[in-house]
């Protein structure tokens, strides 16, 4: 688990989202044109506040919108910012 010094906000979460899919279940490789943009990954920040209720927590695994959060570079690693209320599923 990667350890991130950003503290989010209010009901905002970091999450680090899976890559790509590189090819389809037969084997077909999808160029980087075609590729859609990942709907899951992984949390890897929540508030520290007591006074928020996020129900996730670090480590969880989610589903969200596709055009969901905020798109941020940290160390040159991709990673969203969202609100909870932007994520789907728990998986």
């Amino acid at each position: 688990m990667k350890k991130l010094n950003i503290k989010p906000l209010g009901d905002r979460v970091v999450i680090e989202p899976a890559p790509a899919e590189e090819k389809t279940e037969t084997g077909i490789i999808i160029p980087d044109t075609a590729k859609e943009k990942p709907q899951r990954g992984t949390v890897l920040a929540v508030p520290e506040s007591k006074d928020s209720e996020v129900t996730v927590k670090v480590g969880d695994k989610v589903l969200y919108g596709k055009y969901a959060g905020t798109e941020i570079n940290i160390d040159g690693n991709d990673y969203l910012i969202m609100s909870e209320s932007d994520i789907l599923a728990v998986i």
